[in-house]
């Protein structure tokens, strides 16, 4: 509509109004009312207001246990309604053996808006010491077996009556396996559908009959059985499972929002971080970057591998003062890659078991390591700690300086793909003697 339009239509009603007023004005003083009258309307819009939405997950679950046959449900411990603060422990088996199985139902009902439901969890293994039957078999007298040795799968399910009908499978494995493979995420669909990308996942949307202000989709179940084929090296072992369930409402959201972004704690200490923080005081691979003289065949600044005679080594030129960027790579799978400044080393290692942690060493120099990240399996992790680790040391005839930082992973977390992110500054004073060893840092596994 252009401005001589507006004028026009003024106008017009303009010219409408004031001949109106007109006849009032005659009409009125000839009944004798005065000659003060106008047109008078009104229209009232009041007690307006906006009422915000509610979204409350809650949890039904229910587990069962399977010794020799008689199924135990548990009642008193293991079923209920979770909707608060976080449930304490319901599952508590204090003499699991090989044969033995059960399953734990989580079914979730919301208030009053769809949405998408997120799970993650985490696991937790201890040795307890070792007996005589089980130290003839087990070399690894630092961690338990119990999770690696327990078959599990993740499926979602439904309830018919008294009877768990069990849907599409989610993951498999061990139980370990089960749980790194929701350790940071796993988007549930409401309608049972597995290996669906988060995004495509349908909302929980479906509308409990016996309660129309609860909406519902999919439970989740978690099976597990111990073999018959596992041996003494379980005996005395337990394990502890955390399991969390996000909503998140589905109006104006795609369903790729992760809620179960994990969060890890670092802390810093003295000494080498392998023997104050390792259960085994060992690690079972490093990458390296050391200030050498980039010299003839046999000195090096780059290394990733199992340990130093076996690691993969490329020379690099540093430069004093310059902050480097650097990243140490796990593939899932075996194999370890670490990158300084653009040089890359790449080796086969051991599956990491635990702890992951950054060692700085420093002679007559200062090494800084800064700005550190963490990512597990494409996700970034939130540290709840510091992110950064120096070591610093003068020329006055003292031993070397020795720090460290410590990633508070467990085999969960570290059994996928990891990264290790981060950059380093490394300053020599002008009479630094020039040891290989003397000013480095290391990236160590557990």
């Amino acid at each position: 509509m252009t401005n001589d339009n507006n004028s026009q239509l003024y106008s017009l009603s303009r010219r409408k109004m004031l001949a109106g007023l007109g006849a009032v004005g005659f009409a009125s003083a000839g009944a004798g009312l005065g000659t003060s009258a106008y047109f008078s309307d009104e229209e009232s819009f009041e007690n307006n207001t906006l009422t915000a939405g509610t979204l409350d997950l809650r949890v039904q679950y229910e587990a069962s246990y399977d010794s020799g046959g008689a199924v135990e449900n548990m009642a008193d411990t293991a079923m209920g309604t979770q909707d608060g603060d976080p449930a304490g422990m319901f599952y508590d088996l204090g003499d699991v053996k090989p044969g033995d199985s059960g399953h734990v139902e989580f079914c979730f009902e919301i208030v009053d808006n769809p949405a998408y439901v997120w799970a993650c969890g985490d696991i937790s293994q201890d040795e307890n010491g070792m007996n005589e039957p089980e130290s003839a078999v087990d070399d690894t007298p630092d961690f338990g077996e119990l999770g690696d040795s327990i078959d599990a799968r993740l499926s979602y399910c439904d309830v018919d009556g008294e009877e768990l009908i069990e849907g599409e499978e989610i993951v498999s494995g061990s139980l370990v396996d089960v749980f790194a493979a929701i350790a940071n995420g796993a988007a549930l669909d409401g309608d049972g559908v597995a290996g669906l990308a988060p995004g495509d996942q349908s909302p929980y949307d479906e509308v409990v009959e016996a309660d129309p202000d609860y909406i519902t989709g999919s439970c989740l179940c978690l099976y597990w059985e111990v073999p018959f084929e596992v041996g003494n090296e379980i005996q005395s072992d337990s394990l502890t499972m955390a399991l969390e369930f996000h909503a998140l409402q589905a109006r104006h959201n795609d369903g790729t929002t992760n809620p179960c972004t994990p969060t890890v704690t670092t802390r810093t200490g003295e000494g080498f971080a392998k023997q104050q923080e390792f259960a085994t005081e060992q690690e079972t691979s490093f990458a390296r970057g050391r200030y050498g003289n980039n010299g003839p065949s046999g000195s090096w600044e780059v290394a990733v591998g199992p340990d130093v005679g076996s690691a993969d080594t490329a020379n690099y030129v540093w430069t004093p003062g310059d902050t480097v960027p650097f990243s140490y790579v796990y593939d899932g799978s075996g194999n370890a890659s670490f990158t300084l400044d653009g040089v890359s080393v790449g080796s086969g290692i051991t599956a990491p078991s635990g702890k992951l942690a950054i060692t700085t060493k420093a002679d007559e120099a200062t090494v800084s390591v800064a700005n550190l990240a963490l990512d597990l399996d494409g996700t970034p992790v939130t540290l709840s700690g510091p992110d950064a680790i120096s070591a610093s040391n003068d020329d006055d005839g003292s031993d070397r300086e020795v720090t460290y930082l410590v990633f508070d992973t467990d085999a969960a977390d570290v059994a996928n793909p990891f990264t290790i992110s981060g950059d380093v500054t490394v300053d020599v004073q002008g009479d630094y003697p020039g040891s290989e060893e003397g000013v480095a840092f290391d990236i160590s596994v557990e």
